[in-house]
């Protein structure tokens, strides 16, 4: 059985993606690197530094001589450093926010990209960018940040972080057909939305059905 690697920068995430590689991949087994730092430190020093991306590909590498036969990293932040790591991985590597960036330009010409971290607005941004130049489309982003909404939800007030959310999801819905949240913690704040102005579309389950697409593609 194929074994599928995911590397988290949040704790509570395995229990996310568990069900939905299940799901997706179900002849798959898989398994979890989690190392909060990996986040912790690109928000500290406001940037992906050179070592925080040389310690994403040390996990990549492990990952692969652990067994893993494809690797999917889970933070959006660090996506733009699992691009360049790509073609120095034996085994298929991927981010999590390429499918949702693929789905995003195929629907809509006008994305908004929302976002709670300011460290993720840029990889979110390159991805859709990426993504609508591969597809021949000719996209406009509009970005807004829930400036200290993450550090509320970091302190245990959700409420707070979700009235900040669906404040900044309301303010970008003025200007835009679709929206992408650029964090999946995001998702839980728009519940009590009971018809969102404009659609929306989170990470995790079009990301594990692009990789299961992209993996299927590579073994037939």
């Amino acid at each position: 059985m194929p074994a599928l690697a995911l590397i988290h920068t949040v704790v509570s995430l395995p229990a996310v993606f568990q069900p939905l590689v299940a799901a997706a991949l179900p002849t798959w087994s898989s398994f979890n690197i989690v190392d909060e730092s990996l986040l912790q430190n690109t928000l500290r020093e406001g940037a992906l530094s050179q070592q925080t991306r040389q310690r994403l590909a040390n996990y990549i590498f492990s990952a692969a001589a652990a067994g893993a036969d494809a690797v999917v990293v889970t933070c959006s932040t660090l996506g733009n450093a699992v691009d360049d790591i790509v073609s120095l991985s034996s085994v298929p590597l991927f981010r999590i926010d390429q499918g949702m960036a693929n789905e995003a330009v195929t629907i809509a010409n006008r994305i908004g990209v929302l976002a709670t971290l300011p460290t993720t607005l840029e990889p979110t941004g390159t991805a859709i960018r990426n993504a609508a130049a591969a597809a021949g489309r000719d996209c406009t982003l509009t970005e807004v940040l829930c400036d200290g909404a993450f550090a509320r939800l970091s302190s245990g007030d959700r409420a707070a972080h979700d009235r900040m959310v669906v404040e900044g999801f309301n303010q970008l819905a003025r200007e835009v057909d679709i929206i992408v949240l650029a964090q999946a913690s995001m998702t839980q704040s728009l519940v009590s939305l009971a018809s969102p102005p404009v659609p929306f579309l989170t990470s995790p389950q079009l990301g594990i059905a692009h990789v299961a697409r992209e993996l299927a593609s590579h073994s037939s």
